[in-house]
């Protein structure tokens, strides 16, 4: 167990020396931790307890009702323990997903893209709730991602360009005791995203791999590799002490991918505790529709659009969900294909200017 860095964030970020400063110490952090923490203001502190509040209040109705809570348009909604696998093995976390509520009258959900359609919540107190923690960490990834990009070096906007109109969703987790049975809540994975802001209550259980000199870390984002259970059971792994009015926040896939790996992402997993565990992590993400490309080394053809990647990663965690067998049987991987091939045409990549990092 070692203490994390822990980072203050300006309400805004312009490019400023002290912006570059931080934003340099914070590269440095996840260069050699994976992961670091960002103090909480007042206002942010009491949206985070009031959904931890909500998720708890959520997760004690009866499992019939919660097990209502599925949508076969969106991936939206929960999910029971058991159901997710990660590298062959059932996790035992039951989970709530929330991703973008889009209505049914919106044009994409008519047009059959895939993964769009109306959350799935169990009443109007969980939807409040839910929505204003997503918009408070929405403010908390931009000023991240500005402050990414100036630490690499790059435009401010580098990033944040990719988000506007950004796919963000999160996944609420809840956690049972250990038991004789076993002590496994998530097996070791890092995450399909860009960018994972992380809270969880002060129970404990999560587990990062730093960043190993010379271990090859693989490419989560084709379908050929996956990072599923890697070095699970191999050290080094660090216990991520509960502390309290932060948030913990490391890089994902998609950051992986951008920066050729400059920035890995950070591998973890979780372990069960004697206690009931809640905890909530939040993917800041591009938009559907983005087509993703690297942003440094040397010169590449490589892209990932997102919504084609959002999708195969939750059909591969998801094989049986209602909502992956309407997207088969309905054949809507052909509009996300023709979604695909209007994004790669409409990006072409173009040059990028670093300027030096510290």
């Amino acid at each position: 167990m070692t203490d994390l860095q822990t980072f203050c964030l300006p309400d805004s970020v312009s490019g400023q020396p002290q912006d570059i400063e931080l934003a340099n110490r914070m590269i440095r952090a996840w260069r050699s931790d994976g992961i670091f923490q960002v103090a909480m203001n007042p206002t942010l502190e009491g949206t985070t307890e009031r959904a931890f509040e909500s998720s708890r209040r959520f997760f004690r109705l009866p499992l019939e009702t919660r097990s209502c809570c599925v949508s076969d348009l969106t991936y939206s909604g929960y999910i029971r323990s058991g159901e997710e696998v990660t590298a062959g093995e059932a996790d035992y976390s039951e989970i709530f997903t929330v991703t973008q509520d889009v209505s049914l009258q919106d044009s994409r959900v008519r047009a059959q893209w895939p993964c769009h359609g109306p959350a799935p919540w169990p009443d109007a107190d969980y939807r409040q709730g839910m929505t204003a923690f997503t918009d408070a960490l929405g403010s908390v990834g931009e000023r991240l991602l500005k402050l990414t990009a100036l630490g690499l070096g790059l435009d401010l906007d580098a990033l944040t360009r990719l988000t506007r109109d950004g796919w963000h969703h999160m996944r609420v987790l809840r956690f049972p005791a250990q038991s004789s049975k076993s002590a496994r809540g998530i097996g070791a994975h890092t995450d399909y995203g860009l960018l994972v802001i992380a809270a969880q209550d002060d129970v404990g259980g999560l587990l990062v791999r730093p960043p190993v000199e010379g271990e090859p870390r693989n490419r989560n984002w084709l379908a050929t590799e996956s990072s599923a259970g890697m070095y699970e059971n191999e050290e080094p792994w660090t216990y991520v002490k509960p502390v309290p009015k932060v948030l913990t926040v490391f890089p994902g896939d998609i950051l992986q991918f951008i920066t050729n790996g400059y920035l890995l992402s950070t591998p973890h997993q979780v372990r069960l505790n004697t206690r009931e565990r809640y905890s909530m992590a939040y993917f800041h993400e591009p938009a559907f529709d983005a087509c993703v490309r690297p942003l440094m080394g040397p010169p590449s053809e490589e892209f990932i659009h997102y919504g084609t990647h959002f999708t195969n990663m939750f059909m591969r965690c998801y094989p049986d969900r209602v909502t992956t067998r309407r997207i088969l049987d309905e054949d809507r991987l052909s509009i996300l294909a023709g979604l695909r091939e209007a994004s790669v045409e409409a990006s072409a990549p173009v040059p990028v200017r670093r300027r030096a990092v510290a």
